[in-house]
């Protein structure tokens, strides 16, 4: 009968301390998702751009995320419309990005571009440069994806949507607060 017993004991110690390393898992990670930093809501940060100049870029940190703001020309906003046939998603119908900035300039006003400074292949940093036929364009220099001055990503390259254009408001003419409609 020991021989029995032993067994059922053993397997009762088994679910034990099993049930126990579950609990401990689960009150970990509860811990982890309940300590980590968290952006903080509301917090909009407002921007001045007044000194900007056309075909420049100004680029800002919001809640640990590059922001980039970019003056375009009138050149650079007629040129938008030359290359859709290039694009992945010309319409910007899969893009994360405010009901304002559903246009095909995926801004508020044509000559002001705000956007996350982040590919979205992998999260590395593209840099605005002169692309093909004196046509600016944003480029991951990790993976070579490339984006249009209106952060519309190009058929050739690994990044599978246009850039993230965060909530944001324009101010008068010199001025955009990031986070707030």
């Amino acid at each position: 009968m020991s021989k029995q017993t032993i067994p059922g004991i053993e397997r009762r110690r088994l679910y034990l301390v099993g049930g126990l390393c579950a609990l401990g898992a689960g009150l970990g990670a509860a811990r982890y998702v309940v300590t980590q930093p968290q952006p903080p809501a509301g917090h909009p940060l407002p921007v001045g751009f007044g000194d900007l100049a056309a075909g420049k870029l100004m680029t800002v940190e919001w809640h640990g995320r590059t922001v980039w703001i970019l003056r375009r020309s009138a050149d650079e906003i007629a040129a938008l419309a030359g290359y859709e046939s290039e694009l992945t998603d010309p319409a910007s119908l899969l893009s994360l990005q405010p009901e304002g900035c559903r246009n095909p300039h995926r801004s508020l006003r044509p000559e002001i571009f705000v956007a996350i400074g982040q590919c979205t292949h992998q999260g590395c940093p593209p840099v605005l440069r002169a692309g093909a036929g004196n046509r600016n364009e944003f480029l991951c220099p990790c993976h070579t994806s490339k984006f249009d001055l209106a952060g519309r990503v190009f058929r050739n390259g690994p990044a599978p949507a246009n850039l993230v254009i965060p909530e944001y408001r324009l101010e008068g003419d010199s001025r955009v607060v990031i986070g707030e409609a």
